[in-house]
């Protein structure tokens, strides 16, 4: 048990989720009236595609697997990503709370259309039009596919650095062509991302990099 808890005790920074999912799921319950609506004229223009649920739940596989795969093999990409994630998404929890904000772009979708629109008639009913700005599926999957560009141990593995850059831009337009979020969400998790990469993966990640690239050749 000693040897298990000194190999995988990095599986603690998990508990974050007991932090997150309640704030989140009591913003879900609470935020219902008197919000900002995130519309920009940019959103008119974008299109409903159900076949874009596709990608939008690969998310969750995107996020997890790529947690996962850290875990066991670099605990210190596994650091990072994650530090660059539960940052996010605290810092959007906030803006949820103390700007409370949704959209008004969801249009009605025929469940019985096809498999796609089934599954996008599943997420309106369990994920409500608010706490959108900025989009945690968009800074998480820009968050993803930064650790995967930046890691070591992926250095040469270039398909796997192709793939994530086309689910990573296939997820963002997910949101908007489903009408999940307004374009403005995307930018806000854009900026978000922006202002936070330098300190999880700023110039002294070089020399961390290469201690990382030792130890994988060890």
């Amino acid at each position: 048990m000693k040897n298990l808890l000194k190999k995988y005790g990095h599986i603690g920074a998990m508990g974050y989720w007991f932090i997150y999912l309640p704030w989140f799921l009591y913003l879900e319950r609470t935020v219902v009236r008197d919000y900002t609506v995130m519309h920009v004229r940019l959103d008119d223009f974008i299109p409903f595609n159900e076949y874009f649920v596709i990608p939008y739940l690969m998310w969750f596989i995107y996020v997890a697997g790529t947690l996962g795969y850290f875990f066991f093999v670099s605990k210190h990409e596994y650091y990072r990503l994650c530090t660059f994630l539960f940052t996010g998404m605290t810092i959007s929890l906030l803006v949820y709370t103390f700007f409370p904000n949704g959209t008004d772009l969801r249009v009605s979708v025929d469940s019985h259309k096809n498999f796609c629109s089934f599954l996008v008639s599943l997420i309106h009913t369990a994920d409500t039009s608010t706490n959108v700005f900025p989009s945690i599926h968009v800074y998480n999957s820009l968050g993803v596919h930064a650790a995967i560009m930046k890691s070591a141990v992926l250095q040469e593995r270039v398909w796997v650095r192709k793939f994530s850059f086309l689910l990573m831009m296939a997820i963002c337009l997910s949101t908007m062509f489903l009408k999940q979020h307004s374009a403005l969400d995307a930018v806000g998790a854009l900026i978000l991302a922006y202002v936070v990469y330098p300190f999880v993966y700023g110039e002294d990640y070089a020399g961390s990099r290469k201690l990382v690239q030792r130890k994988v050749m060890s």
